[in-house]
């Protein structure tokens, strides 16, 4: 095809409400949306929100282009986050750099935010984990599931990747992530609203637990090098370049994995809760695996690896309730995807997790199906159909860690305790804004405890 009939190929426009365009919808239940209009427009179509028009790519062959070398030339990062940049005082952030920049700092974060922080931790992180199921889980208790979890997933993260675990800053981090990803990042609210003293006062306390981690960083002796955490390699770097990472980077840097992990693996984690009690063949099945495993003694990373039904349930999981559901980008350049022309400085939505609900990858993709990742199925492994940590250079750094923790949670959560939706035929209630997941008001039941402490 020509350029000038590239150019002349109008990207479809989605309908929507005037003045206020698909804010509504895409509010109540983005995956959904996407997924609807792919089908009615194709890999490529337009999205009004308020005053700014979007440009939406999806289908499966995106996965692949994301990753090409023409994907990575022609999207970039840098104005989604810059907001988020700026309201620190920073120069730079790992989500905002492209190109060479982006692969030096992924270098320098990769290991502290690996599987390799947790190995030869595993029984660390039980034992982290049954501290909170103890204090929050107790026999006869209504769980509000969300907040139980965070408080759960940030003792794990902090302890591990960066030696501290900030439970009194929850509620200020959790605060600081819903004003800046909406009114920063995402922009579905106005900016005006980081005025608020709620948020300045949250933000403020985000700030403090960081300068307290460099402060603590700098009155410690220097760890063993089997013992160096995320922090130890981004405070390394720091004083091995300070133009790289400068010292008003730090802040955002060191505070990142509890922004990265206190939404996403939460949320995750509480859809899976939700999936496992409603499906009680599931239930079954998740508790003879996670019985024999904690009967063999003391955790492996191959024990880990070698659960066919929890690693589904947490597979099924991210495919049904994803989190990534969209990745914002601006077009770095003009550029031609699937016959149609973007425009440099285009704002640009990879729906990246639209195949999800393909029934040619997943069939009856409704249905939570856990054996789909089986070695007589893999549906997931067809190119282009599983994308639940992104794609492209900025491809989730975290998932290996998230993997682990959302696999050894979920195990010890349903070994040690018998837990029940209340009501039984509850259905799960979801928001979409800052990232998907289950309402604060989730909560379950704990019927008692079925394996105390073992």
């Amino acid at each position: 095809m020509s350029t000038a009939a590239v150019e002349q190929k109008q990207i479809p426009l989605v309908r929507g409400l005037p003045v206020v365009g698909s804010v509504a919808d895409l509010a109540r239940d983005p995956q959904a949306f996407f997924v609807r209009n792919y089908l009615e427009h194709g890999p490529v179509y337009r999205v009004r929100a308020l005053n700014r028009t979007l440009t939406v790519l999806a289908g499966p062959e995106l996965a692949r282009w994301m990753g090409s070398r023409e994907g990575q030339a022609s999207l970039r990062s840098r104005e989604v986050w810059q907001g988020l940049v700026d309201e620190y005082g920073a120069n730079r952030t790992l989500t905002g750099l492209d190109g060479p920049e982006h692969r030096r700092m992924r270098e320098i974060m990769r290991r502290g935010y690996s599987r390799e922080a947790f190995r030869g931790r595993l029984d660390d992180v039980v034992a982290i984990t049954d501290r909170c199921l103890d204090r929050d889980w107790r026999p006869g208790a209504a769980v509000p599931v969300v907040t139980a979890i965070q408080y759960l997933v940030t003792n794990q993260l902090g302890t591990l990747l960066t030696g501290e675990a900030p439970v009194d800053y929850i509620s200020d981090i959790r605060t600081t992530i819903l004003y800046i990803l909406n009114a920063l990042v995402t922009k579905q609210r106005p900016a005006v609203l980081l005025r608020r003293p709620k948020y300045r006062r949250a933000k403020a306390r985000v700030a403090e637990l960081g300068l307290r981690m460099i402060r603590d960083f700098r009155s410690r002796p220097a760890p063993p090098d089997d013992r160096r955490n995320l922090v130890d390699d981004i405070m390394a770097a720091h004083a091995k370049d300070p133009e790289f990472i400068a010292e008003n980077d730090l802040v955002l840097a060191l505070t990142g994995p509890y922004v990265a992990g206190l939404d996403t693996v939460a949320n995750t984690l509480a859809s899976l809760v939700y999936a496992v009690l409603k499906h009680p063949d599931v239930l079954a099945r998740v508790r003879a695996e996670a019985d024999e495993l904690f009967a063999r003694g003391p955790l492996t990373d191959e024990a880990l690896a070698d659960l066919p039904v929890i690693n589904g349930v947490v597979q099924e999981t991210m495919r049904v309730y994803p989190i990534a559901v969209a990745q914002p980008r601006v077009a770095n350049k003009d550029f031609e995807y699937a016959g149609y022309r973007i425009t440099e400085g285009e704002p640009v939505y990879c729906a990246i997790t639209v195949p999800h609900f393909l029934p040619e990858f997943f069939p009856n993709p409704d249905e939570f199906d856990i054996d789909r990742y089986g070695p007589d199925r893999r549906e997931h492994t067809r190119p282009g159909a599983f994308s639940p940590f992104g794609r492209g250079q900025h491809t989730c750094l975290g998932k290996g860690i998230a993997d682990v923790q959302m696999t050894l949670t979920a195990a010890r959560l349903f070994h040690r305790l018998d837990l029940a939706l209340d009501p039984p035929d509850y259905v799960l209630r979801r928001k979409a804004a800052p990232t998907p997941g289950p309402v604060m008001g989730f909560s379950i039941r704990v019927r008692g405890e079925r394996r105390p402490g073992s």
